[in-house]
């Protein structure tokens, strides 16, 4: 399997080169040459499997510069009863009739971005050691990815995190979680901003090619490729759970505000799983429930970044995004690469509302879209405990809400949990009048010391952080 650039870069990568590199050199993002296919008797056989062995089949399609002995050990060691909390690592629960929720946050952060970053911890680990070397992750983080990663890395041997995160824009447990983490090779970077200042240091740092290398950067923001890649697992596995038989069809609504986690179910439907539709949820930040309206892809600034109680998703630039239209433009490299590399950065917009391509998107590639309120929210969390008795985070109730408008007979509706509510409490009060339960580990983790450093936007500050803690 070799790797490509949505830009057009002409060198072929495999899979462990990139594991380590997260952007191209000429700015885009990492694909497959090829997404593999997956046939009905390969379905049939996956079906049942262990949650750990179905990763390893899936990744094995992906992976081959790492034996199969050592990515089977690394997936059986990953995805355990003792990290995630149950045997199935993803269970399914019912909701209502066709309405299903996915639990994808029983790791040790609470939250689905553990899915991946177990798993990319162990592969880092792994493949610098075979190397014998070090790495320095940088990331950005709108809540959930950054405590995800920094669990996943803490005490890795040859690995040290830089996290960025918008200084005072996360819930106060999120922050917690993360800055409470006293381990030597954690970096907590609060950046004065909001996440898309984060993610654009993120990129300038990761384009500065001789700084990139001479302090060995990596990344684990959905921009690498292996952690969406260990995301398109549990779309697999939720399939097998709500279905009977490879005939029937599954349809997915994903809270979605850096199109990461709805892009590995992209992946997982180009590789032939029989998704239905791909049902888009976004906050009041709505960039990508506006492009599949309209066309039209707007990013805002950080002024015109609403704050909202789903924070995680306060996001106007959605970094994964590339890789869809990419997709969508019949992998055409040089419209891509004028689209974000020259269009983008020059007016902040661009139009595809009229192109052909567009116009067949949702046939071809299934995606429908919504956008969920404040007072959606709450309402949304008010009736799924009320009458269901399930309570839900906010940024899940997001999903909720917009995938009761694409339920069609027949079709299961699969919602991705993406946290639980103890991240979000007070806006789970502000619903249901009641704290919602905490795990006993997380008992006064608020009144912790805590271990970060404030800094200006400005990807120089954060270059010159780095260099002074990596001599």
């Amino acid at each position: 399997m070799r790797y490509l650039s949505t830009r057009g870069d002409p060198d072929r990568k495999r899979f462990c080169e990139i594991l380590l590199e997260g952007l191209a050199p000429d700015g885009g993002l990492y694909l497959p040459e090829a997404y593999p296919r997956v046939d009905a008797a390969e379905l049939a056989r996956w079906r049942g499997l262990p949650y750990h062995e179905l990763a390893f089949e899936i990744l094995s399609l992906y992976i081959d510069d790492i034996p199969a002995a050592d990515l089977r050990a690394i997936c059986a060691r990953t995805y355990t009863a003792e990290v995630f909390g149950t045997r199935e690592i993803a269970p399914l629960k019912p909701l209502e009739d066709g309405l299903y929720l996915l639990g994808l946050s029983n790791g040790p952060t609470l939250a689905f971005k553990d899915m991946a970053m177990q798993l990319l911890g162990n592969l880092f680990e792994y493949e610098l050691g075979r190397r014998g070397e070090a790495l320095n992750i940088l990331g950005a983080t709108s809540g959930d990815t950054g405590s995800a990663a920094e669990y996943a890395m803490r005490g890795k041997r040859g690995v040290r995190v830089f996290m960025t995160s918008p200084h005072g824009r996360m819930s106060p447990f999120q922050q917690a979680q993360m800055f409470s983490l006293q381990d030597a090779n954690i970096h907590n970077l609060a950046i004065g901003g909001v996440f898309d200042d984060c993610q654009d240091i993120v990129k300038a740092v990761s384009n500065d090619l001789e700084f990139k290398r001479r302090y060995r950067i990596g990344t684990v923001n959905s921009i690498n490729w292996a952690r969406l890649l260990a995301q398109v697992v549990y779309y697999f596995s939720g399939y097998f759970q709500a279905t009977r038989s490879g005939r029937d069809k599954v349809s997915f609504a994903v809270p979605s505000g850096n199109f990461g986690n709805i892009c590995a179910g992209h992946v997982a439907r180009q590789m032939g799983l029989p998704i239905d539709r791909l049902v888009l949820a976004t906050n009041e930040n709505d960039v990508l429930d506006e492009f599949f309206r309209t066309g039209v892809y707007r990013v805002r600034s950080g002024a015109d970044t609403h704050e909202t109680s789903s924070p995680s998703m306060d996001i106007s630039k959605a970094s994964n995004f590339e890789r869809f239209v990419f997709d969508l433009l019949g992998r055409d490299a040089a419209r891509t690469r004028a689209l974000f590399g020259e269009e983008l950065p020059r007016s902040g917009r661009f139009d595809l509302g009229r192109d052909p391509a567009f116009a067949g998107a949702a046939a071809q590639f299934g995606f429908r879209s919504g956008k969920s309120t404040h007072a959606d929210r709450l309402a949304t969390i008010r009736d799924a405990w009320q009458r269901l008795g399930v309570m839900v985070d906010t940024h899940t109730a997001d999903g909720l809400k917009v995938a009761r408008r694409f339920l069609e007979p027949g079709v299961p509706m699969v919602v991705l949990e993406t946290a639980l509510p103890v991240k979000f409490a007070a806006t789970i009060v502000e619903a249901l009048g009641r704290e919602p339960e905490r795990p006993a580990k997380f008992d006064g983790i608020e009144s912790l010391p805590r271990k970060v450093v404030v800094l200006p936007a400005d990807a120089a500050e954060v270059k010159s952080y780095i260099a002074a803690h990596c001599a």
